[in-house]
């Protein structure tokens, strides 16, 4: 997975959007307006963002203009999130397949960098947004840790604590993570978010 100079993220990439999509598929309609640990979206509105963002992320990797996509997505039926989430990871996952990819500078809503800097981005991303919708939903299924690990290292990397988080910056200022908390949690308050009250 290692190639020259940086690790590879498709291998990542591939199994993060599986859990995603093992996740979407347990997803009921009454849990649509739940809220999330990303306090921007209920459930629903971060579905949108989640296919949405790939349909993105599928047009960055094609060579397209990708910050001429809204990382959101209309219209779809209450019981589709799943086919929605699965054609678009398809495609995705098809764009960023090829090894020139990993190696070409891409434009990504944080600059222009290499293709394998933006797709661990995305990594990150995707992770980050699983766990705020298995908060949401109860956890039915356990999460791949290893995903998580390479998240928070390429958090910790790019939003390091030297660097301000403003309004431009998608994620809230870090907080302390729980006295033993796994990599999720680690991950979820170093992009400053709260597990859900289950109060």
């Amino acid at each position: 997975m290692t190639t020259t100079g940086f690790t590879d993220p498709r291998p990542l990439y591939t199994r993060a959007t599986e859990q995603a999509a093992a996740l979407i598929k347990t997803v009921r309609p009454e849990q649509l307006a739940a809220p999330t640990p990303c306090t921007e979206f209920d459930v629903r509105g971060l579905l949108s963002h989640v296919v949405g963002g790939t349909r993105r992320i599928a047009v960055v990797g094609e060579g397209g203009d990708g910050l001429a996509v809204e990382p959101v997505a209309e219209g779809v039926a209450d019981d589709g999130w799943a086919a929605a989430y699965d054609e678009v990871r398809v495609r995705a996952l098809k764009a960023w397949a090829s090894d020139e990819r990993m190696t070409s500078r891409v434009r990504v809503p944080w600059g222009e960098v290499p293709g394998h800097a933006a797709l661990s981005g995305y990594v990150m991303e995707i992770v980050t947004h699983t766990w705020d919708l298995a908060e949401a939903v109860g956890h039915p299924h356990e999460l791949d840790p290893e995903l998580a690990e390479f998240a928070l290292a390429n958090a910790q990397r790019v939003l390091p604590d030297s660097r301000p988080r403003d309004a431009r910056t998608p994620f809230d200022d870090r907080r302390e993570a729980p006295e033993g908390a796994d990599a999720y949690g680690r991950l979820a308050a170093w992009l400053g978010r709260e597990p859900l009250s289950r109060a």
